[in-house]
């Protein structure tokens, strides 16, 4: 063996006669096996009570650190305590959907687009007079003669919303723009029972879309009114979710670390078993488990026969061949000097030694 790793077992043998703390040194922890397969106690480090976790005799490392205090837990309805001025907004209209016609069945005639055509000039008069329920009728009637015209659903949304029926007139958008995508009077007047609704995002998205299709005054002073709201929602929820993602990545780190704790303790927990098991009887792993009554890392450290036996380099590269596959004790069982450190440490720990 190398001098100088002679040396350094030596001295790391005296330092363990001198101060037994040390072993709880995150780099002692091959020789805390060791011991721990043999049954012996460590010493538990200063300023500590208790034991570590699972009961290990060794205590808490004195490298450990306080766990900092644990987070508020985000609360689901923190998304719903952000403040907006609703202002305006109604509650719901709950009607049984409107007559919307049948667009895609229906075969139109050049005269029944003509009845429509004038069912829809009536409407707008008696819109213009103010009678909402004539002027609703009418347009419904025009749709049924001829449902295939887009801005007749347009038309008949302007009057629920005057009604104060958002969720009608949303229904006559929708189809309005399934008939023609790139009219922009019925986003104008979707957004506008958003904004009655309080949906400010879907206000704002639709209110925009009118702007850009065909530029309206009123669309877009309604469009400057929803547009801070939207995007104060829009932040707010962006928030949430980033502590969401947040809370979600600590949980899952939480569980990765966990899982490679439990993986190290199991095989620490079988390093101990077999080193302890194969090289000193009687020990963790073998037949009958440790004996009771062994004795602590102070009896075995005053014991001169046991650490000058362990200052040997050659008993040394032995426990650590041995260590390492405890089969390999039978390449020692011809070797006196091997065998009487077996023989000594089996009779201290009160088990017979292997034959």
């Amino acid at each position: 063996m190398d001098p100088r790793k002679v040396t350094e077992l030596k001295a790391f043998v005296q330092m363990c006669e001198s101060n037994p703390q040390i072993l709880h040194l995150p780099e002692m922890s091959f020789f805390r096996t060791w011991l721990h397969g043999m049954g012996a106690t460590i010493p538990v480090p200063p300023n500590t009570k208790g034991s570590c976790q699972g009961g290990c005799p060794c205590g808490p490392s004195p490298t450990s650190t306080s766990a900092p205090p644990p987070e508020p837990e985000l609360s689901e309805s923190e998304e719903s305590e952000i403040e907006i001025d609703n202002d305006g907004v109604i509650e719901p209209d709950n009607d049984e959907p409107q007559e919307m016609g049948d667009f895609e069945n229906t075969e139109i005639s050049e005269e029944m687009m003509d009845q429509a055509n004038e069912k829809k000039m009536d409407a707008i008069n008696a819109l213009g007079e103010g009678d909402l329920q004539k002027a609703l009728d009418l347009f419904t009637e025009a749709i049924k003669l001829n449902p295939c015209l887009a801005i007749l659903y347009a038309k008949r949304a302007s009057v629920f919303i005057q009604m104060q029926k958002p969720n009608a007139a949303i229904r006559d958008c929708d189809r309005a723009i399934s008939i023609n995508p790139d009219s922009a009077q019925p986003y104008k007047w979707r957004g506008k029972a958003h904004k009655l609704l309080g949906h400010w995002e879907e206000a704002a998205k639709d209110l925009a879309t009118a702007c850009k299709l065909d530029y309206d005054e009123a669309a877009s002073e309604m469009l400057k009114e929803v547009q801070p709201k939207a995007k104060k929602i829009m932040e707010h929820r962006r928030k949430y979710e980033r502590k969401r993602e947040e809370k979600e990545i600590k949980e899952r780190q939480e569980r990765i670390k966990k899982a490679r704790e439990e993986h190290a303790r199991a095989q620490r927990e079988e390093e101990a078993r077999q080193s302890g098991g194969g090289f000193f009887p009687g020990a963790a792993g073998f037949p009958g488990g440790a004996p009771g009554g062994m004795p602590g890392l102070g009896d075995f450290l005053k014991d001169p026969e046991l650490l000058n036996a362990m200052k040997d380099p050659e008993v040394m590269a032995a426990f650590q061949d041995v260590a390492q596959n405890p089969a390999n004790i039978a390449k020692y069982q011809n070797n006196p000097k091997i065998m009487a450190l077996v023989t000594k440490l089996s009779a201290k720990f009160g088990a017979p030694p292997q034959p």
